[in-house]
């Protein structure tokens, strides 16, 4: 009696007809019933967006969540923004121009030390009275005795004229060891510094265009001179002294920021090779949200490192660390928003006339 009451009750729960019905995926869903038409429980092709797979979201600095960033879609915004600091740049050295130091247009410059604080104006009034005109003044706002100036050329004998009117108006000054750069050093290191940015741009390009393709190098420099030129646009109008030291900056923003963009473009090449049927949009911006982490903790540690020296470097070193700092984040933006849409914006367009050829093919077999 237990047995036949256990072998009926295992009837009553089995049911031989009933299969498991596969469960429905969106993308599923989406092909029974799709735009083109296709007839309800008939699978279509799988489209060009099925197939873009995102990647694996994940907290970065315990506040950033990387992987759903949408870099590719807000590059107008980036377009935008690039747009008015190049701008702005270039207005302001047409208005304004470049404070070149004496490197560039010859002069003397001198690191005075006086024995009370001076204002800027009364040091300016002094080298007026004494015939020296167009003279730059710079008083360190730590120590108010701590003066730089920067002259027109001038020989010994007007030097040491300039330096007695000095302590007979303001107190006792003691000079540190000045630097005199004649007109004609100053406009070959002028040329040289030139050709030095140019060449620099140039190698880069060819290398970047060997090492990768012709269209990564492309952006890449398109992202140095965007870099390049924001930096001396910054300058320009904080009317900052344009030095030696200032040329030694800009190579090495160059550097930095063409080593930031070709980590992005060396992703983007890899994911290229397993691409399948995703869009450039998607593999882009998964190449960047693949890297990002990587690019800012590289470039917080720079720039923590630059302000330091901005700190606490003295005034000697504050214009060329100011210069690394601005660049270092101007690079590290272009990389990630300027070279990398510049870069799919020219790829979509070598690969439209294929892209409208594939498609007329497709459609005409659809007909057929």
């Amino acid at each position: 009696m237990v047995a036949r009451g256990r072998k009926k009750k295992s009837k009553t729960r089995i049911k031989p007809d009933l299969k498991p019905q596969p469960a429905v995926t969106v993308d599923a869903a989406r092909s029974v019933s799709g735009p083109g038409g296709g007839t309800r429980g008939q699978a279509q092709p799988p489209t060009e967006a099925a197939e873009n797979r995102p990647m694996a979201v994940r907290k970065a600095f315990g506040f950033i969540t990387v992987g759903r960033m949408d870099f590719v879609g807000r590059r107008r915004f980036y377009y935008i923004f690039s747009g008015v600091l190049l701008l702005m740049s270039v207005l302001s050295l047409a208005i304004q121009g470049l404070n070149l130091g004496i490197d560039f247009t010859g002069g003397n410059s001198y690191s005075l030390e006086f024995s009370q604080p001076v204002q800027e104006a009364q040091v300016r009034g002094v080298l007026e009275r004494q015939g020296v005109m167009g003279s730059v003044v710079r008083i360190d706002k730590e120590d108010p005795r701590h003066v730089l100036i920067r002259t027109p050329y001038m020989d010994a004998e007007g030097e040491e004229a300039m330096m007695a009117s000095l302590a007979s108006s303001l107190g006792e000054v003691t000079a540190e060891a000045g630097e005199v750069v004649s007109p004609t050093i100053s406009g070959e290191l002028f040329k040289t510094a030139l050709i030095g940015t140019l060449l620099a741009c140039l190698g880069i390009l060819i290398y970047v265009a060997v090492r990768f393709e012709y269209r990564f190098g492309a952006a890449a420099v398109v992202a140095l001179v965007h870099d390049t030129l924001i930096t001396v646009g910054v300058f320009s109008l904080l009317r900052l002294e344009v030095n030696s030291a200032f040329v030694a900056a800009i190579l090495t923003i160059i550097g930095y920021s063409v080593n930031d963009t070709i980590v992005v473009f060396d992703r983007v090449r890899d994911n290229l090779k397993r691409r399948g049927k995703e869009g450039l949009d998607s593999l882009v911006n998964r190449s960047i949200n693949e890297t990002f982490v990587r690019s800012i903790n590289t470039s917080a540690t720079a720039f923590l490192a630059i302000t330091a020296i901005f700190l606490f470097g003295g005034a000697t070193t504050r214009d060329f660390s100011l210069a690394l700092m601005v660049g270092v984040f101007i690079g590290t933006y272009s990389s990630i928003c300027v070279a990398s849409p510049v870069w799919l914006w020219w790829r979509k367009r070598d690969e439209g006339a294929l892209t409208v050829t594939s498609t007329k093919s497709q459609a005409a077999k659809g007909r057929g």
